[in-house]
Order: structure tokens, then sequence, then C-alpha cells
């Protein structure tokens, strides 16, 4: 069995102040290496018009750097959303860049990211440590790309209309503190042509893999041992790398894997989400799986009704707040919710179970069947309403039974407005300092325990307990 304690609850983000303006842009450095043609054509909803201007940069060139990890193009942002720091009022410096991932098929492909340079100093063991995060859940429109986002934190689109967050620079922020460098990727097809790939383990695995093998073009620095860091679709993308590192890239020294409530095993998850406010993202998932399994076209076809069909046109091009305002009240008020997207009644995960092809298509992408070669920790809310928990933890089980050293850790927060998402989502920042002082522990050598942070217990919270 692996390690496993309930989580210490601590207050983990401070406010923001949010500012609109444009970013920096100058002429890309292109790397020079083996070249191939870029594999991903626009998909629907995409035209032209969504890659000039200021969002060029986002355009793969004709030509592709064939080796992972290769930095293709690169500039400099600035960076207008800001925590409380001593130390000045960003603490780092910040670039976009595109570099070469490899997808689900073994195709070389183009990804944007962005990397943050903390001003702070690294002041643990060894050389400076780099993590990398894979973003929560911020929809499967290339205007909710992490990093055409990292600037201000908020985009609007009025066109669309949509609207965006970045989340995830709140985070960030706290770790540039520690003197850790970040890395965000965009993952496979966000923010670039084609499809976001959404819940593809591979396809996400491989581009957390490859940001990390970005590095040393990025900063010159050769030796960054790595950490990989994730909550929800993000967990779910830091698990995958966790495991995949041994066999797709080596090279990359990996320390340690946070994963956040890691969505897992897609049928179960998909019993949690469809009657949820955050229901959408069923249609994310379903776009990104058959962008990759087309053969499972005609299945998806053959249950799926008009309405669900309109699901699935509308979410591809969509933020997680428009799903939310279009879909979330299906998801968290009417019963049974994804009956209404399929021909027969029956909800997804029921689809799921019962057609072949669709169990086939779901299966693949099981998180848990290969040991990661360094320390993970695990974490789930026994009540998170969205994506359930005791597939985490048997996620953590599967890899202990592999020889991993993995820790899951239960989070027992109460049940609050059921189907709202709000059990998914409030651990994310309740515990976000114990997963952040695991991680940079993993760094030197140290196991942190959690409810051990100087923070934590400023913040007066008790630790709950252990199992």
């Amino acid at each position: 069995m692996p390690r496993s304690r309930k989580n210490s609850i601590a207050v983990g983000a401070a406010g923001a102040a949010v500012a609109v303006a444009a970013s920096l842009l100058v002429a890309p450095s292109i790397a020079s290496a083996q070249e191939m043609a870029a594999p991903h054509p626009m998909s629907p909803g995409e035209n032209p018009a969504d890659f000039e201007g200021a969002n060029a940069f986002y355009m793969p060139p004709e030509q592709i750097p064939a080796a992972p990890g290769s930095v293709i193009r690169r500039e400099p942002m600035d960076l207008y959303v800001t925590l409380p720091n001593v130390d000045g009022p960003w603490p780092g410096k910040a670039e976009r860049f595109m570099y070469t991932s490899t997808d689900n098929n073994g195709v070389p492909t183009a990804v944007t990211g962005m990397v943050m340079e903390p001003i702070a100093e690294w002041t643990g063991e060894g050389a400076r440590p780099t993590i990398v995060i894979g973003p929560g859940t911020v929809g499967q429109g290339d205007q909710c790309a992490p990093s055409r986002l990292g600037s201000t934190m908020l985009g609007i689109d009025p066109q669309k209309p949509s609207i965006g967050i970045n989340y995830e620079l709140l985070f960030a922020n706290v770790m540039l503190r520690d003197g850790v460098r970040v890395v965000m990727t965009d993952y496979i097809g966000l923010g670039t042509p084609g499809v976001h790939t959404y819940m593809n383990r591979l396809d996400q695995g491989h581009a957390m893999l490859d940001a990390a093998r970005a590095i040393p073009a990025l900063t010159g620095q050769a030796d960054a041992p790595v950490g990989f860091w994730g909550y929800s679709q993000g967990g779910g993308a830091a698990a995958a790398a966790a495991e995949l590192a041994e066999s797709y890239a080596p090279d990359v020294d990996v320390r340690a894997t946070f994963a956040g409530a890691p969505p897992a095993d897609l049928e179960a998850v998909a019993g949690g989400v469809q009657e949820n406010l955050i229901v959408g993202v069923l249609g994310y998932t379903i776009n990104g799986l058959l962008e990759r399994h087309p053969e499972s076209q005609a299945p998806i076809d053959a249950i799926i009704s008009p309405r669900g069909q309109e699901v699935l046109e509308a979410t591809r091009t969509q933020c997680i707040g428009d799903s939310i305002i279009e879909f979330g009240a299906l998801g968290a008020i009417a019963p049974d919710p994804t009956s209404m997207m399929t021909k027969d009644g029956r909800n997804i995960q029921e689809q799921i179970r019962t057609i072949p092809r669709l169990k086939e298509m779901t299966d693949r992408q099981l998180i848990g069947t290969l040991r990661p070669n360094a320390p993970v920790l695990v974490t789930n809310n026994i009540n998170d309403d969205a994506i359930p928990h005791d597939q985490a933890q048997a996620l953590a089980e599967r890899w202990s039974a592999l020889g991993a050293d993995v820790e899951f850790r239960s989070v027992p927060l109460p049940t609050v407005a059921d189907r709202f998402a709000i059990g998914h989502l409030l651990p994310m920042p309740l515990g976000f300092l114990d997963a952040k002082n695991w991680l940079i522990g993993q760094f030197n050598g140290v196991d942190v325990a959690p409810g051990s942070s100087t923070e934590g217990s400023a913040a007066g919270l008790p630790p709950v307990g252990s199992s």
C-alpha cells in the first residue's frame, strides 16, 4: 500500500492585482536541428486570423525541429500580476517559448509555454531546480492557453465571446519567491493550431517532459533538477510525466512529482463530472480523445444526440468559464444531465462501460501502469465532487505495487454545495503550501510531512490527524 496521511490544510494564495497591458514582442530565435513538417493543421473553429498580429507567435513554422525539447522560438513577456513580495513587485522575469514535443502517435509537434526565472536566490542543495507546472483545466480554445494569458492572468475576447484565466500564476508566484524556476506548458494544441488533446495521457506527459528538456536551451543551465506539479488536469499531466520519464525522457533529472486530484481513470472521472458545474469538460475530453483516435468517431457519432453534438462543437473553442456559463447549470442542477447528450438516454459513463470501442479508448488513458522513477505525492479530497477520491487512491496503489516511492494523502474537507465543484477546487489553494513544501523538500533530500510548514502554522490551521 502507498504511504497514506491526511493533509494538513494551509492557506496557499493571496489576493492578486490584475492590469491589462500588451505583451512585449521581439523577433524570435530559431533552433537549428533536423527538421520536418509541422503535423497539425487548423481544427474546426480556428482560422488564420487566430494566429496573426500579437498571436503570430503561436503559428508553428512550416518546418520544426524533430528533436523533442528543441526551442523553436522565444520572446520576453511582461508580467503584471503580482503577489506581495519583499524583493520587488514581481519575483522573476519571464519569456514565452515554443518547443518540440511528440504526440500520441510519435509525430513531432510544436507546443508553447512560458518560463519564469526567479530573482530570489536558491538557498537549497545543489543547482537551482525547475518546477514544470501542468496547468489545471483552462479550456480547449486557443485563447485559453496559459502563456497567452501569462501577462495579465485574465483574457477577454468580446468577439467569441470568451473569458480565460491563468490562475496558476498565483501559485507560480509563491514558488518563485523560494528561488525555484517555474516552467508552464500550454499542452499540445492549446494556443497552437489543432485540437487540444485534453486528457490524452501521452500528449500531456510528453509536453511536460519536453518542456523540462528545453530548460538548458532556455537558461543555459544544463544540470537543473526537475520537479513536476499539477492539480486536476495538471495532476493527470504531472502523473503521466512521472511514469513516462524513465522510458521517454531518461535524460531529464526528475526528483519528484506532485499530482493533486489526478484524473487517472477516465471512466470513473466521467461519473464524477457528468453531474457537476464543470460538466463541459466531458466535451473537451471527447474532442481530445477523438483527435488521436479517429477510429472511434463512428461509435461516438452513433451514440451522441444532436444536443450532444452541439456540446462537442461549442466546447472545442471554449475556455472553462465559457463552458460553465453555457453548460454549468445543466451539470449542477439537472438530474443525470449527460443523458441529454446521448440518443438512448444513457449517460456518458454508462456508454463507456457498455461500448467496447469507447471502453478501449478510455482505458488507453489509464495512469498507473508504469513505475515513476522518483518520489510522487498524490492528494485528493475525500469529498471531491468532480474527480473521485478512490480512483486517485487506486492510482497510488497501482504505483506502489510496481515498487514506486509514492505517498497518498487524503484531504478531509466536508461536502460543500455538492455538484458545484467546490469540493474539487477548494483543496487546490488550501493544500498548496503543504504540497509545495513537500516538493521543494525533495530537492533537498527531505521528506516534508503535512502540517510542518511555517506558513501553515501562521494560518492557525491545525493538523487534521492521520490514517
